[in-house]
């Protein structure tokens, strides 16, 4: 028995099955709460059952796989809770196996990367977008499926899985850069095969968006003049012609900790976890501190930050589109990645050279677990629904 115990302990997947098991429960505890559609589900579920009805969108700005996932979830499981949220609930789950790996892939040890993957599993943008139908958690999962399979140097692969990304939602574009400054800037031997990856991406984009039209209208349609209409129609909300409570410039995402209400009771808050939020600029100097040494995962995290974050500031400013803080939510796992990292340094420091400071960093480290569990404890509506 005791063997066997100790197997378990030692299995590689230990945490990674515990933190999947956990959030799951969590998510599968709320489905059917609310009752009615939250925030942009409003948009996208009554969207899907225009496409049932008419074979045809009512959301044209936006592209058309995302939509299918939650058509799908309605064909399967019935127009309630189950249909309107089963898909992302599946696609956030998979999102977090997907960034144990990455970290795996980045060479963080077993503990550590499991730390990370804790601070991501348990962080409320995270779960909060894996519970609603929203287009979001869709864009994510598939652009770390991109991430990995980079990673991996499967490059004509990971072209396709960013045009899936971009399908779903057109932000995923951002993800792009990731990519292309890590290998600009990694100082292993650069595979010129990436441009593969530069390639298909923008193919698979043009080559499947009618398809995946084609299975909304029963037409295949022009994919030139639907990125036109996508790229007006997004250009067209701007901070001048759009009034809503939530709309927030890119740079208070990290400078003002201003929650978004996405519903009240239960309360569904579209918020940063503070235990992140607090820690965005020493997490991102030490990713930057770490990839200058040459450190894989500092590298990629900083690029990732980059690419999903930092190119909103000048986009905002260019462009005078409209931004919601839950744009933030690409970003969330670069975080999660090099504060993970950070704190897994320290706890091998410590432990390495029996430091007389040993026991006060576990329980800094232990203090701010306990406050990140804390800080989604109260943002999540899983805990307080009223």
């Amino acid at each position: 028995m005791k063997k066997t115990l100790l197997r378990i302990y030692h299995w590689e997947y230990l945490w990674l099955v515990l933190i999947v098991a956990l959030t799951l429960a969590a998510h599968l505890s709320i489905i059917k709460i609310p009752d009615q559609l939250v925030l942009d589900e409003q948009h996208y579920v009554k969207d899907a059952r225009y496409i049932l009805a008419n074979h045809e969108t009512q959301r044209p700005e936006h592209p058309p796989l995302a939509k299918l996932f939650i058509v799908a979830g309605i064909t399967i499981f019935g127009d309630n809770q189950w249909g309107w949220r089963i898909p992302s609930i599946f696609m956030g789950t998979i999102g977090i196996v997907l960034f144990y790996f990455i970290c795996r892939r980045l060479k963080l040890s077993r503990n550590v990367a499991s730390l990370a993957t804790f601070l991501y599993g348990f962080e409320n943008f995270t779960f909060l977008q894996a519970s609603l139908a929203m287009l979001d958690v869709f864009m994510v999962t598939l652009m770390l499926a991109a991430f990995l399979l980079y990673l991996y140097r499967e490059y004509i692969l990971a072209g396709v899985f960013l045009a899936l990304s971009a399908l779903s939602k057109m932000f995923a574009a951002l993800a792009a850069p990731t990519m292309l400054i890590h290998w600009l800037f990694s100082r292993g031997k650069r595979s010129w095969w990436f441009w593969l990856t530069a390639f298909f991406a923008p193919v698979s984009f043009i080559v499947l968006m009618p398809l995946f039209d084609f299975a909304i209208s029963r037409h295949f349609q022009n994919p030139t003049a639907r990125i036109k209409e996508m790229l007006s129609l997004m250009s067209s909300l701007t901070f001048y012609n759009t009034s809503h409570p939530a709309l927030s410039r890119p740079w208070e995402w990290v400078l003002n900790y201003k929650p978004m209400a996405y519903w009240y009771t239960p309360h569904y808050t579209g918020a940063i976890s503070l235990s992140i939020w607090l820690l965005i600029i020493p997490t991102v100097l030490y990713m930057i501190y770490r990839a200058a040494r040459g450190n894989e995962a500092g590298l990629f995290g900083a690029a990732w930050f980059f690419g999903t974050y930092l190119l909103w500031i000048p986009i905002s400013i260019i462009t005078n589109r409209v931004s919601f803080i839950f744009y933030f939510y690409p970003t969330i796992g670069a975080l999660c990645l090099g504060l993970g990292a950070g704190l897994g340094e320290a706890i091998e420091t410590v432990s390495s050279k029996k430091m007389k400071i040993r026991a006060p960093v576990y329980a800094l480290i232990g203090i701010f677990l306990l406050f990140h569990l804390a800080s989604f404890v109260i943002l999540t509506p899983v805990f307080f629904r009223s």
